[in-house]
């Protein structure tokens, strides 16, 4: 792990102020607020009614679920309910997945060069 980045010193985000990017889906729209240092990428995205990913997406991500529900499937067929609370986890190029939300959905999501394979390790495996 590369630990030269500059370092990012204290600060609040104020979310609402941070400008939308909106994202057409194969159904529906994304609409990103995102911040970004280096290789890393903070975003709080609202997912609209009907939306569907357009895409499987091979990146890795944790995502949180702020508000709402969604459903994420994996290019293998399974799939996985996120409600309010929950998260999900996953190593660039591990899973591919996308999105699907009936009634929409606001989500967290934290992404970057530190999701590569090379750059995980367990500190709590024993």
């Amino acid at each position: 792990m590369n630990l030269a980045h500059t370092p990012i010193l204290f600060h609040t985000t104020n979310w609402n102020a941070i400008p939308v990017t909106e994202h057409v889906g194969e159904t529906g729209i994304a609409r990103w607020r995102t911040v970004q240092y280096e290789s890393l990428r903070i975003r709080v995205v609202e997912y609209s009614e009907n939306y569907k990913a357009d895409h499987w997406c091979k990146l890795g991500h944790i995502l949180y679920c702020l508000e709402g529900e969604m459903i994420t499937e994996l290019s293998d067929g399974q799939t996985f309910k996120l409600s309010q609370g929950m998260s999900y986890q996953v190593t660039d190029g591990a899973s591919a997945h996308r999105t699907y939300s009936h009634k929409g959905v606001k989500v967290l999501i934290i992404d970057g060069g530190f999701l590569k394979p090379q750059n995980i390790h367990n500190p709590w495996k024993m």
